[in-house]
């Protein structure tokens, strides 16, 4: 029997708002810095299956919430693609060379290192509770782009968007070469298990509109229309944090079963502009989830009411915070159970 958050991502509305974090599993848990603090880095988490799957499951057994994501990066698709990848403690991502100073020609590709990732969505599957949709997701072209160029994280993506600019050929070979690699990834998810997929475009919010038509709403058309073909069952959720009032069009225009909507985006905007019976996704804000207390339950509240006539993934803007305290996701999860 499919689970009340599949349902929802399907177009019913169920007898409430299925929820889950993006990044609830992750280092806000204690019991995750444990099973860090014995595994070692972050990248060896990610390919130690059983490690992996114990961490997409941990804040089930805590909180209950509706869906499981898989503990993984979007970066594994570069570095499947052949592109070195190394998390340096302090400084994030780092990927050699960047394409600044290579070629995709130059990088031997790795496909197997997708294997360990399957691997962990058949674990995942096997321990959840059927009620319990199990979440794969990639990180959509433009933003896994952003980092094979300049090799690591920037808050502009200066880099990128120069080359785009400059050498669009180029750009669009790159960008194309993620679509294909990214379609195999997704697809080896659902096989494995994963009943729902999301696209994460994290910086798709540093373009301009024609730049985002052809970078973040193509790329991602492609991806969904490819998946539509083979896993026509599977929902799809498209998140382009930063699109601001791109989202229409984006929602029109990529074929994604569901909108996430970032902690900057008007609910009542939202529910007003983007299609009639589309589920969203979202919008909490991370940082009043840390902060707790009065203002968190108004809101949450808010945005329930917002959304009460359309199919309503409760989410939040973005990734859960490192500091966000246990009791505050308690209290979150309290008020939709209707406990308080």
């Amino acid at each position: 029997m499919p689970g009340l958050l599949l349902d929802t991502l399907r177009g019913l509305k169920g007898e409430r708002a299925p929820m889950w974090l993006m990044r609830q599993a992750g280092r806000y848990l204690p019991e995750y810095r444990a099973l860090r603090s014995e595994k070692g880095g972050f990248l060896e988490l990610v390919y130690d299956s059983e490690a992996a799957a114990e961490i997409t499951i941990q804040p089930l057994r805590r909180f209950g919430f509706d869906g499981a994501i898989l503990f993984s990066d979007i970066l594994i698709v570069p570095h499947a693609m052949g592109q070195g990848l190394e998390f340096l403690a302090g400084e994030g991502p780092k990927l050699s060379p960047p394409l600044l100073e290579a070629r995709l020609e130059d990088f031997t590709a790795q496909p197997q290192r997708f294997e360990a990732i399957y691997e962990t969505v058949r674990l995942c599957r096997a321990q959840l509770d059927e009620s319990v949709t199990m979440l794969g997701f990639a990180g959509s072209p433009w933003t896994v782009a952003t980092y094979m160029v300049a090799g690591e994280g920037s808050r502009d993506q200066h880099a990128t968007r120069e080359l785009a600019y400059g050498d669009p050929v180029r750009f669009q070979a790159i960008i194309d070469a993620i679509v294909e690699v990214s379609i195999t990834y997704l697809r080896g998810q659902i096989d494995a298990g994963a009943e729902a997929v999301q696209l994460f475009d994290s910086w798709a919010g540093s373009l301009a509109p024609d730049q985002f038509d052809r970078w973040v709403i193509a790329p991602n058309a492609a991806i969904t229309a490819a998946l539509k073909q083979s896993h026509p069952d599977t929902p799809v959720i498209g998140f382009p944090k930063g699109a601001g009032a791109k989202l229409a069009a984006y929602a029109n225009e990529t074929g994604v079963d569901a909108v996430g909507l970032d902690e900057t985006v008007d609910p009542e905007w939202a529910d007003r502009e983007l299609p009639k019976g589309m589920p969203v996704q979202g919008n909490l804000d991370p940082l009043l989830l840390m902060a707790g207390g009065a203002p968190l339950v108004d809101r949450a509240c808010f945005i329930l009411k917002t959304f009460a006539d359309r199919p309503h993934v409760f989410n939040l803007g973005h990734g859960i915070g490192q500091f966000t305290p246990i009791e505050h996701v308690e209290q979150l999860v309290a008020v939709l159970r209707g406990q308080r």
